[in-house]
């Protein structure tokens, strides 16, 4: 879908050259394109601020049917992700237009004093990520995607770079898959359905696969994770993947929260706080996707994988509050509010991740607290752990893949609110606010002494308003995080 070419902007034979310009310098050392720019800076309607846009079409001195210019806003405030919106929304405009394929000028490392890869791969991620359509459920396509995306570059940069384009076009395909993943309506992903479509993509990557269904689950003490089931005739389930690389002199686990629907149980949800609880397995999306990239990209470290399932339902034989479940970990839990669900099933989870792979790093990613949303707003992840290191090298990855963090606090005196009287401790706390960090502290309790990150993207798994480069709908928020982070750990 994208590729590197070594062609002067003016001779590519394109749909649409895309041209991103700086409002306030020159950023490129092709003679033609800055007489182009100039051009179109004189005309009242393009500055090079930051969403301008001019079309020319077939301009003097260029064969592309059309030139569209982009503006980019002021030197100075040009970091990575403006890159990253400028070219998601030239892809954008390459579909509404119904083209097949467009063109790409990158700008000069020397002009923009920063390095090539610092240009081209949000540049490419952009692409990338714009260039999707969630439309399964749709009769009539209008839109199609593209089906070439041409990054114009010198011919050694070409040469550089052309294993960046392969690793950056498999990470953004992972991000894809879990946003189809997550718009999927949740009559079609039932616990076990999702887990099946999951180890479909994941055997081909020759994965581990193991799948523990609810006879299992009982046998083996699962009793939070079987107690969010419970309300419903879809049974819950466990999927593991693992990553083995011969290599390897680390273990790093990832556990997402897969709720594929939450009513909320018998503390039942409004009916306006159900219409987006489809994408209550955004966190179980992220991990799927990051072990079958990740398995494309063979980073020597073992990765594992843990993905619990189920749907929260009421009915006759759903949990009720005040019940005492007996988790995986031996603790025992009062059950608070069954609208706390997901740290139910998080935490048998993280506790079977710790006994059977005793990895180096535990890091899980939930979409699991209103109140983390409401800090945070719905473009960044709160991150909670007692690892500085840990929690560092997240917020950087959070920064160069703008998958943002913010790190909360753990205090624990906040913990007394979990307490029961009687139980080992409650799914809910009895403080006022702070309920992502009372969720985190709870979910802290079952990571034991592994290093270990919460990451709650109650925000940012979804959007509500298409941006430049995802759609309405989930966000695959966490697979390009973990991809960098694994670097970073």
């Amino acid at each position: 879908m994208i590729g590197l070419t070594a062609v002067d902007a003016e001779k590519e034979k394109t749909q649409a050259l895309i041209v991103p310009v700086c409002e306030d310098n020159d950023i490129y050392d092709n003679r033609a394109l800055l007489t182009l720019i100039e051009s179109a800076k004189a005309m009242p309607e393009f500055k090079g601020e930051k969403g301008d846009e001019l079309i020319f079409h077939q301009p003097q001195g260029f064969i592309a049917e059309r030139v569209i210019l982009t503006g980019l806003g002021k030197l100075e405030k040009i970091d990575r992700e403006s890159f990253r919106t400028a070219i998601g929304q030239a892809v954008k405009k390459g579909m509404s237009k119904k083209l097949s394929e467009i063109s790409i000028a990158v700008p000069s490392e020397k002009k923009l004093q920063r390095e090539m890869e610092d240009i081209l791969e949000p540049m490419m991620e952009g692409a990338c990520l714009a260039n999707h359509l969630f439309d399964r459920y749709k009769a009539e396509k209008k839109l199609k995607p593209l089906e070439k995306i041409s990054f114009l570059l010198k011919s050694a940069h070409v040469k550089k770079f052309n294993g960046l384009a392969e690793r950056i076009l498999l990470i953004c395909q992972g991000t894809l898959l879990a946003r189809e993943w997550i718009g999927i309506p949740s009559n079609d992903k039932k616990p076990e359905d999702l887990a099946l479509a999951i180890m479909a993509l994941a055997e081909k990557e020759s994965l581990k696969i193991t799948l523990l269904k609810e006879e299992a689950l009982k046998a083996q003490g699962f009793g939070a994770l079987l107690a969010v089931g419970a309300g419903s005739e879809n049974k819950p389930c466990l999927l593991t993947l693992e990553y083995r690389h011969k290599n390897a002199k680390k273990t790093v686990a990832f556990v997402g929260k897969g709720v594929t629907f939450d009513s909320g149980g018998l503390d039942l949800k409004t009916a306006a706080g159900m219409l987006t609880m489809k994408t209550d397995m955004s966190g179980a999306a992220a991990v799927a996707a990051s072990l079958i990239t990740i398995a494309k990209l063979k980073p020597d470290v073992n990765v594992i994988g843990v993905i619990p399932l189920a749907e929260n339902m009421p009915s006759g034989t759903a949990t009720r509050p005040s019940d005492i479940v007996r988790s995986y970990s031996g603790k025992t839990i009062e059950i608070g509010n069954t609208d706390a669900e997901g740290r139910l099933i998080l935490a048998d989870a993280m506790a079977y991740t710790v006994k059977q792979y005793k990895p180096d790093i535990l890091i899980d990613i939930a979409t699991l607290t209103g109140a983390c949303l409401v800090a945070l707003g719905e473009k960044i992840a709160g991150v909670f752990s007692s690892d500085d290191a840990l929690a560092q090298a997240i917020l950087d990855s959070g920064n160069k893949t703008h998958e943002r963090c913010w790190r909360l606090p753990l205090p624990e005196d906040y913990k007394e609110g979990l307490k029961s009287e009687v139980a080992d401790t409650n799914n809910m706390s009895n403080l006022g606010g702070g309920g992502a960090i009372t969720a985190a502290l709870f979910l802290s309790e079952f990571a034991k002494d592994t290093r270990w990150a919460h990451i709650d993207i109650a925000g940012p798994a979804r959007l509500g308003k298409a941006g430049s480069y995802c759609g309405v709908g989930g966000t695959g928020f966490g697979v390009r995080l973990f991809c960098d982070v694994l670097e970073k750990i």
